[in-house]
């Protein structure tokens, strides 16, 4: 290692032991640890540049790291409020499948089929991830599942063999057969 390097690594470390809450967990996410190593080279006084190829990321992504490690805000790169929204994960649609195939009733609300604005209230209180009802929809839709009712009247009606004779239509019609066949 050249002397560059080691002295890189101690001013690191001594930002990092100002930085970093003592109750952190080692085991950092890969977005969280580019976040904190472009916030510690911005205060170690790296060019846009430097922190782009040590690092990895965008120009944006360091520029915008850059700025808010220069603010009060330098902590908040624990938080996942940048970027898109959290991403549905196999918990959520397992506890999906699960509340769609349960009545509101046994999670203790009074109405006795779920909507996808419920469903995501609920989901969303449960685990923290919130997405909008059209987007349950589409979940739900994907799983082969629906907040409507599986079998309505008309599917039932329409599974059932009928068979309708003339009788059926007009009784008067089956006496005048009747009358003709006994003319000829």
């Amino acid at each position: 290692m050249k002397k560059q390097e080691i002295e890189e690594i101690k001013d690191l470390y001594s930002l990092l032991t100002q930085i970093i809450p003592e109750d952190l967990s080692v085991n950092l996410d890969e977005t969280k640890r580019r976040r904190l190593e472009i916030v510690l080279r911005a205060r170690m006084g790296q060019s846009q540049a430097q922190i782009c190829s040590a690092v990895g990321c965008s120009k944006d992504t360091a520029r915008y790291w850059m700025a808010i490690s220069q603010t009060e805000k330098a902590n908040t790169w624990q938080e996942n409020s940048v970027g898109r929204p959290k991403t549905v994960n196999e918990s959520y649609l397992k506890h999906l499948r699960n509340l769609v195939t349960h009545s509101p009733q046994d999670y203790g609300y009074s109405f006795q089929r779920w909507t996808a604005g419920w469903l995501s209230k609920h989901l969303a209180q449960e685990l923290g991830i919130e997405i909008s009802d059209r987007h349950v929809n589409r979940l739900l839709k994907q799983m082969g599942l629906s907040t409507r009712g599986n079998s309505s009247p008309q599917n039932e009606k329409s599974t059932k063999k009928t068979t309708i004779t003339i009788e059926d239509i007009n009784p008067s019609l089956l006496s005048q057969s009747q009358s003709d066949d006994r003319q000829c």
